[in-house]
C-alpha cells in the first residue's frame, strides 16, 4: 500500500481556488465521486420535501438544495485521500480544524430560522454540541480520535432524534452535518495514493 503525505501544490487562477478547496492533485475518479451525487442529493432534497406538501416557498426549497449540496459534497470530498492529504499537511492543527468547523454555523441558523420558525436554541445547541465536541476530539492522543468522534457522531444522531425537534422535510440534515464535519473533515486517515491495494 502506498501513503503519500504531500500534497502537489495548487494551480494558479481559478483552478487553484478549486485545488484549495478539495484538494489540489484530485483524481478524475475522485471528482466525479464528489459531483455525481452531490449533484443528486441537491435535486433529492426539495423533491422528497415537496412530495410530502410542507407548503414551502421557493427560499426553503432553494436552501434545502443548497444544504443537501454542501453537506452531502462535504462528506465525500473530506474522505477523499486528496482532501486528507490537503487539510491535514503540516501546519494544520487544533486551531485550523475548529476553524473550520466553526464557520459551518449559518447552517444550523439558517435550519433555525426558515424550518423551525425561528428557533434559536435549536441553531444554538446544534452549534454548540458541533464546537465542543470538535474540540474535546482535537484534544485527544490521535489514536483515540476515530472512536472519539464515531461517539460523539452517535451522540449528535441521538441529540437530534429525542432531544431537538426535526426540522420538516429536513430529516437527514442533523446526521449529515455531523457527519461531514465530526467525521469527515477532523479526522486524520491514511491518504492511499491511487493504484494501492490492500494487503489481506
Amino acid at each position: 500500500m502506498n501513503i503519500n503525505w504531500n500534497p502537489p501544490a495548487p494551480r494558479a487562477g481559478l483552478a487553484g481556488a478549486w485545488d484549495k478547496f478539495i484538494g489540489p492533485g484530485a483524481t478524475p475518479a475522485e471528482q466525479w465521486l464528489q459531483l455525481l451525487p452531490t449533484l443528486a442529493a441537491a435535486a433529492l432534497a426539495p423533491l422528497l420535501a415537496w412530495q410530502q406538501e410542507l407548503g414551502w416557498n421557493i427560499a426553503r426549497y432553494l436552501v434545502a438544495a443548497l444544504l443537501a449540496f454542501d453537506l452531502v459534497g462535504g462528506v465525500i470530498t473530506n474522505g477523499t485521500a486528496t482532501a486528507t492529504r490537503w487539510y491535514h499537511r503540516p501546519g494544520q492543527g487544533m486551531k485550523e480544524h475548529l476553524g473550520f468547523t466553526a464557520i459551518h454555523f449559518l447552517h444550523p441558523l439558517l435550519v433555525g430560522w426558515l424550518f423551525l420558525d425561528g428557533n434559536w436554541g435549536y441553531a444554538a445547541a446544534v452549534y454548540g454540541y458541533l464546537m465542543l465536541a470538535a474540540y474535546l476530539i482535537l484534544s485527544l492522543p490521535l489514536y483515540l480520535q476515530r472512536p472519539a468522534a464515531l461517539m460523539f457522531y452517535t451522540g449528535g444522531i441521538f441529540l437530534g432524534l429525542y432531544a431537538l425537534p426535526v426540522p420538516p422535510g429536513l430529516g437527514w440534515f442533523l446526521p449529515i452535518f455531523y457527519l461531514k464535519l465530526l467525521v469527515s473533515h477532523l479526522l486524520k486517515e491514511a491518504p492511499y495514493a491511487p493504484g494501492s491495494r490492500s494487503k489481506k
